[in-house]
């Protein structure tokens, strides 16, 4: 079990050359008991974006602050706070901040789809 506050929770960079401006938070995973998932907030800086890939596995997002682009395969989605996705398997995808502000996200991914 975990009650928490993102706040206490440390940022790491997104260390991955095809991403700027891009840190992650783990909020809740299999150590915390969460089996099999890990939800995961990401922070992306003015006019930063994650790297453009694909996996084979699904994930889901919730936009919390800011406005922002997610592509999906060849289609791009603006988004914003309030906003949500699936994205499905084996998709090409990347999100990027269209503004100077800050853009924030939960993602949730099964739990060999986390590398941090």
């Amino acid at each position: 079990m975990i009650v928490g506050n993102i706040n206490d929770v440390t940022a790491k960079v997104v260390n991955n050359p095809e991403a700027k401006d891009a840190f992650i938070k783990v909020l809740v995973s299999p150590k915390e008991g969460w089996d099999g998932y890990v939800m995961r907030e990401l922070e992306v800086g003015a006019y930063g974006y994650t790297p453009k890939h694909s996996h084979p596995w699904p994930h889901i997002n919730y936009i919390i602050e800011g406005v922002g682009e997610l592509l999906i395969g060849e289609k791009v989605n603006r988004v914003k706070a309030g906003g949500f996705a699936y994205v499905p398997a084996n998709e090409t995808h990347q999100f990027r901040n269209v503004s100077g502000e800050v853009f924030k996200f939960i993602c949730i991914v099964p739990e060999i789809g986390h590398s941090y």
